[in-house]
């Protein structure tokens, strides 16, 4: 039976409860079959044991260059700018700025918020690390006052302590009641990245850490689909076709002691290594 046939329009459904229903109708009997939860763990043995390939994620550029002290504030700059992109050349530029000490306080959040607009624009752009050279320099700035705005710290770790370390309360700051002040860093994608790299890189240790949902990009679709957790229809990229994907597995892990961000990485390292055989 085609989705259409089953969700009706002009009937006061809103788009949120129209996902609960695909994503109950998708998942019902896959959840019913362990070999699903089996596949999945078989999955995170495979990555813990180097067979996926391509170890090297991303933000890795940062290790060895960005210190303990600095890396919150470097992390969320640089995810803040992380949209449509190329992540790896991405933080490779991100890493190459943070190197030149003459340009390192683009990523003092305090520093930023009062800087000159051009100064700003000018370090960004010869990096590489601002694409759009109006829109990418203005959002990183605007998301320094964010944080700077947020405590008497003005950095990234005071954001977190305003918030208790507590991811709901993030949540509520970032994506609701200060949405304006975190472009890009706000969307559902980009921010629940975010707070797995931060947990990976920085070592935060988030209360309601269950609420990270997985981050829906094209390799996550794709592994999702190859699972048979969703059906290709959501290789089309829509947003709403993205929440139907975190919505899956959230329902999908329920009771298998797993949270769906713990699978971004075997997912997201099994798509770019061709989607090699589940086997150890």
């Amino acid at each position: 039976m085609e989705k259409s046939e089953i969700v009706p329009t002009n009937i006061g459904i809103t788009t949120n409860e129209i996902i609960e229903i695909i994503v109950e109708i998708g998942s019902e009997d896959r959840m019913e079959n362990k070999t699903f939860i089996e596949n999945v763990k078989l999955l995170i043995q495979m990555h813990a044991e180097g067979l996926l390939g391509g170890e090297i994620m991303p933000e890795d550029a940062l290790i060895g260059i960005v210190p303990k002290d600095d890396l919150m504030n470097v992390l969320t700059l640089g995810m803040a700018l992380n949209y449509q992109r190329n992540s790896y050349k991405l933080w490779e530029s991100v890493a190459q700025a943070y190197l030149d000490k003459s340009s390192r306080w683009i990523f003092n959040p305090k520093i930023v918020s009062e800087s000159n607009l051009d100064e700003l624009r000018s370090i960004l752009v010869y990096y590489r690390v601002a694409l759009q050279p109006n829109r990418h320099p203005e959002i990183w700035q605007r998301v320094s006052k964010g944080i700077t705005q947020s405590s008497q710290r003005g950095d990234v770790i005071g954001l977190i302590e305003s918030a208790q370390f507590d991811i709901a309360i993030l949540k509520s700051i970032m994506e609701i009641n200060r949405k304006p002040e975190f472009p890009y860093l706000s969307g559902p994608k980009i921010f629940n990245y975010w707070l797995y790299a931060m947990e990976t890189y920085t070592g935060v240790c988030w209360r309601s850490r269950e609420l990270i949902t997985i981050a829906p990009d094209t390799h996550i679709l794709k592994a999702s689909v190859n699972l048979g957790l969703c059906s290709s229809e959501v290789l089309d990229g829509s947003s709403d076709n993205r929440q139907i994907v975190a919505k899956s597995w959230e329902k999908a892990l329920i009771d298998s002691e797993l949270s769906p961000i713990d699978v971004h990485t075997p997912l997201w390292l099994w798509s770019r290594a061709g989607f090699p055989s589940l086997s150890v």
